[in-house]
């Protein structure tokens, strides 16, 4: 057969530059000590930041929606696929992120993409943060609007292009950015924005859940839904469930119920899922030591990788990146964890920037002090000083 688009010459290429990527196999739950690819593994690169995700309550809300409502919900919300449960959630939602309304999607990549092409306009400018998710730049990409990339979380970048802007301008915006770990400066943002009347829009994934004791971004730094007309927070990280929801006011909301199509076009989320992150904010709202261990421990682990020399980026969330440079080099530290019983994933581009490959290290309130310290005895053994990587 004829290969028109050169996809065997492409694939080599990307294992000639250490950029082939492998799925692995869990065999057990999703949790800090897990069973992969026929061998038992310390966990330290899931997005479970809270330790839900196989939580006994999380289960056992999904198993019984299920004995109700069945599995699948059958249509879209538009249709008949908006079940109780899942209106029960955007209530929930909205009240525990300060917001009126809340809508459910499907995925965080769906919230992101539908939001956006369903808000901009051709003539309309979209600014995006350079380091921002890939769905929220797809978004842009998708909609008719101008879109225009800052220098992250460069705050005199972000205005020069305010300035400069034309026809109704929307800012978005990673809170934490989900490869670098660091915060973006969303109070000046915010100023920023209500300054050039612009509209700002915050995707917390990596934030709900962790900061502002649980409540995300916007409990951490009190926003207003002036200051923060858009939030999108997911529920497949430290919720530990699947799906994400955009909060707002009502305008909003009832806006996106008519005209976003990655929203009416697609089935709901299972009622079981929606019943299992009920039951996680639950946890969360009764079990609020998750958050403040999840802290405790990332302060552990920096100041052990500070006495080690590591090279690490600045952040002070449950994402800790080692940086390494080349993809090559990462990847081999990561194959040198894993043989010593670690998994611990090596970032390379394109999902970051070139030069720039790194170990993605995530903290989950599920780990242990012991657990930390045998990954920091493994990076010590394995470390760029040691293997002459850098």
């Amino acid at each position: 057969m004829s290969d028109p688009f050169q996809l065997a010459q492409r694939l080599q290429e990307r294992r000639e530059q250490h950029l082939y990527r492998q799925r692995r196999l869990l065999e057990s739950a999703q949790q800090a000590h897990i069973h992969c690819d026929g061998r038992s593994l310390l966990n330290f690169c899931s997005n479970d930041y809270l330790g839900l995700a196989s939580h006994p309550r999380v289960i056992d809300a999904a198993k019984q929606a299920m004995e109700q409502f069945g599995f699948g919900s059958g249509a879209s919300h538009l249709v008949i696929g908006h079940s109780r449960v899942h209106h029960e959630l955007e209530e929930r939602l909205a009240d525990w992120v300060g917001r009126r309304r809340a809508l459910l999607f499907s995925t965080g990549y769906m919230a992101n993409l539908g939001v956006i092409s369903a808000l901009v306009e051709r003539g309309d400018t979209v600014l995006e943060d350079k380091l921002n998710h890939a769905s929220l730049l797809d978004g842009a990409q998708l909609s008719r609007g101008q879109l225009q990339r800052y220098h992250h979380n460069d705050v005199d970048s972000l205005r020069q292009r305010l300035v400069q802007s034309s026809g109704r301008t929307l800012v978005v915006t990673d809170s934490v950015f989900s490869m670098d770990g660091d915060v973006a400066p969303l109070q000046e943002i915010s100023e920023l924005c209500q300054q050039h009347n612009a509209w700002l829009m915050v995707d917390d994934a990596h934030g709900l859940g962790v900061l502002g004791g649980g409540r995300g971004c916007l409990a951490e730094y009190g926003f207003t839904s002036q200051q923060v007309p858009i939030y999108m927070g997911t529920l497949g990280k430290a919720l530990g469930t699947f799906g994400a929801f955009v909060a707002g006011d009502e305008p909003l909301i009832e806006y996106l119920i008519q005209s976003a199509r990655s929203y009416i076009y697609t089935t709901a989320m299972p009622p079981s899922v929606a019943a299992a992150t009920l039951a996680s904010l639950d946890l969360l709202n009764a079990e609020q030591w998750r958050v403040e261990k999840l802290r405790q421990l990332i302060a552990y682990f920096k100041q052990g990788a500070n006495q080690l020399g590591l090279p690490m980026m600045p952040s002070a969330t449950a994402i800790q990146p080692l940086l390494l440079h080349d993809s090559e080099a990462a990847l081999r530290v990561s194959d040198a964890l894993l043989r010593k019983g670690f998994l611990v994933g090596a970032i390379r581009p394109p999902t970051v920037p070139a030069n720039s490959a790194r170990l993605r290290i995530t903290l989950s309130a599920d780990h242990s002090e012991r657990d930390i310290d045998q990954l920091l005895d493994a990076l010590s053994e394995a470390s760029p000083k040691n293997t002459k990587i850098i």
